[in-house]
């Protein structure tokens, strides 16, 4: 699809494809017509040769047709001109095929050994791929000779680089060449190695590494240098192994040996383990706090109040809900690891110098919804920063995902595209950081360090001036956007927006940048940039941002279909443009990244004050917990600055690691080897069950089978046995379809596991089907939000979806860089982070009462029990609250009435109360320690536990009731980003919500409750000091928790807004009444009460 077909809208259902091109050229059109004019069997341009020269593959008529047409009539068809029926003769640049042999006047050495393909699998998938592709769109010929290499096994011959060409070795020299390559008198060969004729069988013959090669006849003195190199590289390896206590590089047990013949072999990662001497003591107080509160809870228990009972009887169970939340998120915390990536060995493995970059491609989701609320300025940073990467260019492609339907984010991007073409040269030449310019130019570091070329500060000065433009045209915008028309929005050409109905709209693609008009001032190809608005219609469930983030995966699955996925909210740009290299040295590493499903990054944030008050920078999640997860299965995905496996997504099970041959001993025969004592195993119980059966439902590999036999069955007579070819074929296609849904081009690029564009497909089709993929029907029947994509039923689909991935064997990594990979905005008001907070509750309670909850989910698949609590930990978190609220009461309440949740401490039970705190105390401090956390981090994050706990977590919990078991929904409010007006102008804004009123009262009662108290205590004297002190610091502990949300009451110059002095005259009213039934300046009397007699004893 190119930059100039323009916006392409429409709608699968209805039928209708509509173009609005720049040049005022707005027809609708069917969509035979959308496929061009040049050639006349796919549409598509006929393209140049590789002199410049226009394309003609007939000389005698001249008939249009394009490159692939022409290598694949050639390749597959009857190999004659359409038109006048002439021969296709071999052209340049061209493989060569039966009956080209008496055509010797082309000299094309180049290509004389031209084979399209790679490595088997590669192969097998891609004709697999296009076989789905051909039996639903009918592009071209196709016949059972299309497969030659589906149903005939093709030779493999085992090399010593396992399976990889060695570049400095000529083929000729290389250890393992076969007979057909070098005997003189052998048949001409069409396929170069390491793929021989299928006519000519090859026998390889096995090797062993630790022998002279001479032995085998086939040495060569290039091999004998590469193996003493590569001998001295294993004592190397083996002495690194041994120092580190014989441990691998990753525990998972999943990666095969690879030899480390140099550099470019070497893992791309490693896990760098805590420092024993500080592990050991905090897994050594975790251990001493289970024992102390086992001692606690039994004295606790064993010793009620009696004349408090209903006190004691709450704070007890409160304590135990706290205990079980704590173990639930204490021991996920068991194994924390860091990594280490080495990004020159990426690039040494697949950027060797004057070869085309081998970096796996990623697709980049950008996700959007109201431009009111997530400014353009914001997302078109974020798409700048993307552009600007520090990756190939043709191996990235932005998607931008606008939900809202708004013209303002689409004039936006096509400015963006603009801006993009000044931009991204600028930040190349330069090497600068960050790339997203409005965080550039902000900054205040020296921007002149490292910088050494003169012409620097001029460039960067024009380029300011430049970006400056910018901000005026997208502000205009903005201030155009505040009054919508009544007619509703119409484009420069006098076309009415598509998206004017934001609930009823079609599905809308546009290409700003791509292969054709996307380069740069300087002539360089710039990255390719998308605009995706998937189709609205009333009386469809759209499912939010997971329903948008599902529509993208399979749009850039159509378009260009990476192998990996990289998703963004719109306000997170990239701040290291080196991020994408990061992942790639977990994603592509063999030892590693086989059973990788996602990298997630650490979320860190801008213009957030220093004393980060309401603890958005939620330092102890990322930097404590997640390095936790990372040592067991990995971590969560938190929703953005996650890179994803495409086929993770998918719902495919993880590849099983590969079993180590055990050793048997030879003291007993055959037959009793599997009972001896030395093997250890047991015989597998013999099954009657078929083979299909045991297949796994979610095999990845069962359908690669399964589509393999379709077209390989068509030729054979009959078929299989007692099922038709035909039947099976309907069969497979069958269950594709339920599964992805009824898209040919996406199933069929579903099967290329590594990635790719399908060969036969032509832009008209992908337009069209991109078309389709975006249809707000075309989920349903499917397995789209249940076990493919991400996951539905939740608003925190991120967790679910992370979730199921685990469940299925694969496992997540935590990089953590030096510099920090993505940045964004967080809201620094109370109000606004409230809110935050309560979606993201609102989320684990809906998780929580599903039939995806972790404590009943998910068992007997790849889901590991420490795993398996962090989940748990992570959906029943809401709950909290309510005994979080009563616990906070308590103080209050002992204060006004006397009584407390303790009786009389003996000398013992002060023993376990104080044993208990230093234990809680010690064992944040050595968290702190090995994650070096700061110690006013943490504490900000202990105090906004209970701020959110009293106040957003319950009404969390009452929204998830109401909405599951009552079915009254609640709204998602987009959490609206920080202004630029003035530098954290927002934390100080007040506005009023409900979910101020528990804290609000919380802090009242107790501050009530402690003057009551001291009080009472001056009233009665020295001896009811001593329970006071008790009483005064549980009120205190509740108080100074709450204290920054006391601080956002009071707002910028410590005036109190009217709401809360309401609140305050209302409350202090009702326990003033309180106070007069407790008559605390009254002296208390055991003694008989005296009455005045009325006699005058005096006379």
């Amino acid at each position: 699809m190119e930059v100039s077909a323009g916006l392409v809208a429409g709608s699968h259902n209805r039928n209708e494809l509509v173009v609005i091109r720049r040049d005022g050229d707005s027809v609708p059109k069917p969509a035979e017509q959308l496929r061009g004019q040049i050639c006349h069997i796919c549409g598509d341009d006929v393209g140049l040769t590789t002199d410049g020269e226009p394309f003609v593959a007939c000389n005698e008529c001249a008939f249009p047709i394009c490159r692939t047409c022409y290598e694949y009539e050639r390749r597959e068809g009857n190999q004659v001109c359409p038109q006048c029926k002439t021969r296709f003769k071999r052209l340049k640049g061209c493989a060569r095929v039966e009956g080209d042999e008496e055509e010797d006047d082309i000299d094309d050495l180049e290509n004389e050994l031209n084979f399209d393909g790679g490595t088997r699998q590669e192969l097998q998938n891609g004709v697999f791929a296009d076989a789905v592709l051909h039996t639903h769109l009918g592009y071209g010929r196709f016949s059972d000779s299309n497969l030659p290499y589906a149903a005939n096994e093709i030779p493999q011959l085992p090399l010593l680089t396992n399976g990889q060409m060695i570049d400095d070795i000529p083929p000729e020299q290389h250890a393992l060449v076969p007979s057909s390559l070098v005997g003189g008198g052998a048949k001409k060969i069409h396929h170069p190695f390491p793929h021989s004729d299928s006519g000519i069988p090859v026998q390889p013959r096995s090797m062993d590494p630790s022998k002279d090669l001479a032995a085998y006849g086939y040495g060569s003195v290039a091999w004998k240098e590469r193996m003493e190199s590569w001998k001295q590289k294993q004592e190397k390896l083996h002495m690194m192994k041994n120092e580190s206590g014989g441990k691998d590089w990753d525990n998972d047990g999943d990666g095969p040996d690879l030899p480390l013949m140099d550099e470019a072999r070497q893992p791309l990662s490693r896990k760098l383990p805590i420092p024993s001497s500080q592990l050991n003591p905090y897994r050594m107080i975790i251990i001493i706090r289970l024992v102390v509160l086992g001692f606690f809870f039994h004295y606790r228990i064993t010793h009620p109040v009696t004349d408090a009972y209903i006190l004691w009887l709450v704070s007890v169970i409160c304590e135990i809900w706290f205990a079980i939340s704590w173990i639930l998120d204490q021991f996920p915390k068991w194994l924390p690891i860091e990594r280490e990536t080495y990004l020159d060995r990426l690039s040494l493995r697949y950027e060797k110098e004057g070869q085309p970059s081998q970096l796996a491609a990623v697709d980049i989701f950008v996700s959007t919804v109201d431009p009111l609320k997530e400014p353009p300025l914001v997302t078109a940073n974020t798409v700048l920063s993307i552009l600007a990467v520090d990756y190939p260019v043709d191996k990235v492609s932005c998607y931008v995902s606008d939900d809202g339907a708004a013209m303002l984010t689409f004039e936006a991007l096509s400015e963006t595209s603009e801006f993009a073409k000044k931009w991204v040269p600028f930040c190349k030449k330069f090497n600068i950081e960050p790339r997203a310019p409005e965080w550039y130019f902000t900054q205040k570091i020296d921007y002149l360090k490292d910088k050494v070329l003169p012409s620097f500060i001029r460039e960067r000065r024009e380029m300011k001036r430049e970006y400056e433009e910018f901000k005026v045209r997208i502000n205009a915008l903005v201030a155009k956007a505040q009054k919508v028309p009544e007619e509703g929005w119409t484009m420069q050409d006098g076309t009415a927006w598509p998206g004017n109905n934001v609930r009823d709209h079609p599905g809308m693609i546009q290409v700003f940048l791509g292969q054709s008009g996307g380069h740069d001032t300087d002539g360089n190809e710039l990255p390719r940039l998308v605009y995706v608005s998937r189709e609205k219609r009333p009386g469809f469930n759209h499912h939010k941002k997971a329903g948008a983030m599902n529509s993208l995966v399979r749009v850039s699955a159509v378009l260009t279909n990476a192998p990996y996925l990289l998703n963004l909210d719109c306000d997170h740009y990239i701040n290291n443009s080196k991020a994408l290299r990061e992942a790639m040295c977990f994603m592509m590493d063999p030892l590693v990244g086989i059973r990788v499903c996602y990298v997630q990054f650490p979320q860190r944030f801008d213009g957030i004050d220093k004393n980060d008050r309401y603890a958005n920078r939620n330092t102890v999640f990322f930097d404590i917990n997640m390095k936790g997860l990372d040592g067991i299965q990995g971590p969560i995905y938190v929703g953005t600055g996650c890179v994803f496996r495409r086929q993770a997504l998918y719902g495919y099970d993880a590849p099983k690691p590969k079993k180590t041959a055990t050793r048997t001993c030879n003291c007993l025969p055959k037959w009793c080897c599997c009972e001896s004592c030395c093997s250890g195993r047991r015989k597998k119980k013999k099954t009657n069950k078929p083979k299909n059966e045991l297949k796994k439902k979610n095999s990845r590999k069962g359908d690669i089978e399964a589509l393999a036999l379709i077209p390989s069955m068509e030729g054979v007579e009959g078929g299989i046995e007692g099922t038709g070819s035909e039947d099976f074929s309907v069969m497979s296609e069958k269950k594709l379809e339920n599964k992805f849904g009824q898209s040919p081009v996406f199933v069929a690029s579903t099967l290329l596991e590594d990635g790719g564009m399908l060969r036969s497909a032509s832009p008209a089709s992908l337009l069209k089907e991109a078309i389709h993929v975006i249809s707000c029907g075309y989920e349903d029947r499917t397995e789209w939000g249940k076990e493919v994509g991400w996951i539905y039923g939740s608003v925190t689909e991120d967790i679910l979806t992370g979730f199921k991935m685990h469940c299925h064997g694969w496992r997540s990594i935590y990089c953590i860089p030096a510099r920090p990979a993505f940045k964004g905005s967080a809201p620094i008001n109370l109000s606004d982070r409230l809110h935050q907070v309560l979606r993201w509750a609102l989320g684990s309670i809906e998780i929580f009462l599903s039939r995806h909850c972790p404590i009943w989910y998910g068992y007997g698949g790849g889901l590991k029990w420490l795993e398996r609590l962090s989940y748990i930990n992570a959906t029943v978190y809401p709950w909290t609250s309510i005994p979080l609220l009563a616990y906070c009461t308590l103080p209050a309440v002992c204060l006004l009435t006397g009584k407390f949740i303790t009786p009389e401490l003996s000398n013992a039970a002060s023993l376990w109360f104080l044993s208990l705190f230093i234990c809680i105390f010690a064992t944040s401090i050595l968290e702190m320690r090995w994650s070096e956390v700061g110690i006013d981090e943490w504490w900000r994050n202990e105090q906004f536990w209970v701020i959110g706990g009293v106040s957003a977590h319950l009404f969390a919990v009452f929204q998830g009731l109401l909405k599951v078991l009552a079915g009254v929904d609640t709204n998602f409010t987009v959490t609206s980003k920080a202004g630029d007006d003035e530098d954290f102008s927002e934390l100080y804004a007040f506005k009023w919500t409900t979910l101020l009123i528990p804290p609000t009262t919380l802090l009242i009662i107790n501050l009530v409750g402690v003057v009551a108290g001291v009080s009472n205590a001056i009233n009665n004297g020295y001896d009811s000091w001593g329970p006071l002190f008790g009483k005064l610091f549980f009120a205190f502990w509740v108080i100074v928790h709450l204290y920054p949300f006391l601080k956002g009451l009071l707002g910028r110059q410590n005036r109190t807004p009217t709401i809360v002095i309401v609140w305050s005259i209302l409350l202090a009213s009702i326990f003033s009444l309180l106070w007069v039934r407790i008559d605390p300046f009254l002296a208390r009397s055991n003694g008989p009460v005296l009455e005045e007699c009325g006699l005058d004893c005096n006379y």
